[in-house]
């Protein structure tokens, strides 16, 4: 059994900088789990962590049952691969830089031998095996980097970004590989991208991170299709989330009305997110829908919808996507403030998200204050420009210029507060 728990950990650097706040996350035998979110995050100073590279500042990290907060990195049963293959032992082979974990263990060379040589048939480069790795293609020295992390049998696989360096095509072919041979080993592996493509096609469940606090946690569906935050919901699109600015009415209580000024959507009781929304009547709420849940219909079209001009088209080869003006206010991703401001002022070298909001309110804010925060923000300008993204298919309904009449899925609406919180709870 091989599972890592990091129970809230910690990671301050000297000067003061935090990069993983009071983080807590737990991969289960034989799992695929991806730490996905934007460069900067921490997610690679997690890892570092999990490898005993990086000392553990506050908070616990335990391999297999272990308290492994001080264990040297040969100690921790890891194995870590990379993007960056060029401190490989550029003077041998392929098949000694593959070999070189077990030849530095002292293990019997024809086992040696007989590994690197199944190894090497399975990752498809055995006809490299005598080649010295600066001659080989970008997506050969993968392979024998991911070999060297193989060969071992190790308990646990870190990989780090280790696509980042390949074309689009190399790295759809190597991800496929990567996932058929994890899966066929077993193995426990915690992998590092910034790339919602590879989190959702090779994750059992992903973890996102933003300024070293962790966002959410789940399966690939479950984080697309019902995120906890704003922020995740925005980062796990293909195209730009559309994030739009409603008050929350309540009409001689017979339904729930989305107000977004020129246009209203209207939520039944029988909808089970309807008493969820009527807590915030009078007061604003963020509504998220992605591209594809918006679509053209006609003008005797009776279902929620929008009306609006088309700003521009954009063709993207498999389909294309409409720019709508149709005057609702659009507004950015909401933002945690960050903890890394001042890591020495947080409890316990953390303190997350609340504690932040202490020192900067002075007390937690209540939802009042919050909505008078985004209306300032509103009136001064601090939105996109109001414009509907839709996605149109492989042929276009509309031209530049087009009224545009738009249905709107509400079964797909994401209900978010003004910190970027879920209205519902997202159901994991």
């Amino acid at each position: 059994m091989s599972t890592v728990v990091l129970d809230k950990v910690t990671k301050v650097y000297p000067g003061g900088y935090l990069a993983v706040d009071r983080l807590s996350l737990r991969a289960e035998d034989g799992e695929f789990l991806v730490l996905l979110g934007p460069s900067g995050c921490g997610k690679s100073t997690l890892l570092r962590m999990i490898a005993g590279l990086e000392e553990v500042t506050d908070g616990d990290l335990w391999l297999d049952g272990e308290l492994a907060n001080h264990l040297a990195p040969r100690a921790t049963a890891t194995s870590r691969w990379c993007s960056r293959t060029a401190r490989y032992i550029r003077t041998a082979r392929c098949a000694g830089n593959m070999a070189f974990p077990l030849e530095i263990a002292k293990a019997d060379p024809a086992l040696v031998k007989e590994r690197v040589t199944e190894l090497s048939k399975a990752l498809h480069i055995d006809e490299t095996l005598d080649r010295r790795p600066g001659t080989l293609s970008g997506g050969q020295r993968q392979r024998v980097a991911m070999g060297r992390a193989i060969v071992r049998q190790p308990k646990i696989f870190l990989m780090d970004e280790p696509l980042s360096n390949l074309d689009a095509g190399m790295r759809t072919e190597l991800r496929m590989e990567i996932s058929s041979l994890v899966r066929s080993l077993g193995v426990t592996t915690i992998y590092v991208t910034h790339d919602q493509v590879e989190a959702l096609t090779l994750a059992d469940r992903i973890a996102i991170m933003n300024r070293g606090v962790l966002q959410d946690v789940g399966t690939p569906g479950q984080i697309y299709n019902d995120p906890a935050t704003a922020f995740v919901a925005a980062f796990l699109s293909s195209q730009q989330l559309n994030l739009l600015a409603a008050t929350v009415r309540t009409p001689q209580n017979q339904y729930v009305l989305l107000d977004f000024g020129p246009h209203q959507l209207v939520i039944p009781w029988s909808d089970p997110r309807a008493y969820a929304i009527s807590q915030h009547t009078g007061g604003q709420i963020i509504v998220g829908i992605r591209p594809d849940g918006l679509a053209p219909v006609q003008e005797s079209y009776e279902g929620p919808s929008f009306y609006g001009r088309v700003r521009a088209l954009e063709y993207h080869g498999h389909e294309w996507l409409a720019y709508v003006e149709c005057g609702v206010p659009a507004v950015a991703v909401p933002e945690p403030p960050d903890p890394r401001q001042n890591a020495h002022g947080n409890e316990g070298g953390g303190g997350g998200l609340r504690a932040m909001v202490r020192r900067m309110f002075g007390s937690e804010p209540d939802e009042h204050a919050q909505q008078e925060q985004v209306g300032h923000n509103l009136r001064d300008g601090h939105h996109r420009r109001a414009d509907l993204i839709v996605r149109l298919g492989v042929r276009p309904a509309w031209r530049t210029g087009d009224a545009a009449k738009i249905g709107v899925d509400v079964t797909r609406l994401m209900l978010f507060k003004l910190d970027g919180s879920r209205i519902d709870p997202p159901r994991r």
